[in-house]
């Protein structure tokens, strides 16, 4: 079956979507440059399939939530210019669903590199 036009816009408003973001959001910019470096560092450190596809989930994970942040505050800021606690709520909450992931990823990322990291260190 052939993709239908519609299915391709909605791939290409989900690209301007994620362009929109990283050329506004400068946390979203952290988390892939960071994305990169652990994934060069998982491919010298020749990590093993499992724990490569573990550090993919959790690098996906953080930047859609990323992503959901960015979306809950433009809504937030259009519904809502003038301060609302509700708005305070809603982005503080979305912004605390990033922090989490981001902590468990640092968290798996620690466990998944430190044996490797220090056999390549040589130390025990």
């Amino acid at each position: 079956m052939k993709p239908s036009r519609r299915e391709f816009s909605s791939f290409g408003y989900a690209l301007e979507g994620i362009v929109a973001s990283l050329k506004t959001q400068r946390h979203l910019r952290f988390h892939c440059v960071a994305a990169v470096i652990v994934i060069a560092a998982a491919i010298a450190l020749s990590l093993p399939v499992r724990d490569m596809a573990l550090l993919l989930l959790v690098i996906a994970l953080v930047l859609s939530l990323e992503l959901v942040n960015t979306a809950i505050e433009a809504v937030v800021d259009l519904a809502a210019p003038e301060w609302h606690h509700l708005g305070k709520i809603a982005k503080d909450a979305a912004a605390g669903a990033v922090l989490v992931a981001a902590i468990f990823a640092a968290a798996i990322g620690i466990l998944i590199f430190y044996k490797p990291v220090m056999h390549w260190l040589g130390l025990p």
